[in-house]
């Protein structure tokens, strides 16, 4: 199954706004992962990623930063899902 990994802090309005519209693709029959990491949980992580929050990964490969790229994330999910494999939407 896909992973979706998606970097944001706590307080993060865009980082919230994002996992929402994520976390909302299941119902439309998308299937995968989720992961949050909160950037603040390591000093490395928060000086790369501060000014990018959110940003948004499909199984390590990026996706979107400071605004979730929906149709983008769509997109990458259809194609990791053609074959049938792990991404598939099941429809």
């Amino acid at each position: 199954m896909s992973e979706v990994i998606v970097y944001s802090r706590p307080g993060c309005h865009l980082c919230e706004e994002a996992l929402a519209a994520i976390v909302a693709l299941r119902s439309d029959g998308y299937r995968f992962e989720l992961r949050e990491v909160d950037i603040e949980s390591d000093e490395l992580l928060l000086r790369r990623l501060l000014e990018r929050i959110p940003v948004v990964e499909l199984d390590g490969e990026l996706v979107s930063e400071l605004a979730l790229d929906e149709a983008g994330l769509r997109a990458r999910l259809d194609t990791v899902g053609a074959d049938g494999g792990a991404g598939d939407r099941g429809t």
